[in-house]
């Protein structure tokens, strides 16, 4: 009888190695999807997300739900210590979600902090606007 956390142990390799894959860029559910369809050893979606619930569980790989509205993104954690505070910008039109380790945010953060009684929450701080790219397109 094969063990819960052995289950398909090879796809669950595979979804990981896909994510780590994208050195630092989120993924969606839909993109993992269709990088497995492409290369025809496609995995269903149900065990995409079963996967992906245990290697969020695990440390491995964490999952961003920034809106509450667009489906959530993925990203892998090389060094999960280095991976708590930062700020996140969120394209508004290619829906690209950057990481901002940024001097000058961690001062506002500090700022709210000290003189007004509030602690920011960074990993759920969004700040919305144009990427370079898509500013560059216009």
């Amino acid at each position: 009888m094969n063990r819960p956390e052995r289950y398909n142990t090879k796809q669950r390799d595979a979804v990981l190695a896909y994510i780590s894959s994208t050195r630092g860029s989120h993924v969606t559910v839909s993109q993992i999807l269709e990088h497995f369809e492409n290369k025809e050893t496609p995995i269903g979606l149900t065990t995409i997300y079963r996967h992906l619930d245990k290697l969020t569980a695990d440390g491995m790989v964490r999952r961003y739900a920034i809106d509450g509205i667009s489906g959530a993104c993925y990203q892998y954690i090389e060094t999960p210590e280095n991976c708590r505070e930062h700020f996140h910008f969120r394209c508004e039109e290619c829906g690209a979600l950057l990481h901002q380790q940024c001097d000058s945010l961690s001062a506002l953060q500090k700022h709210v902090f000290e003189e007004h009684e509030f602690q920011i929450n960074a990993m759920k701080t969004v700040f919305y606007g144009k990427c370079k790219a898509c500013r560059h397109g216009d």
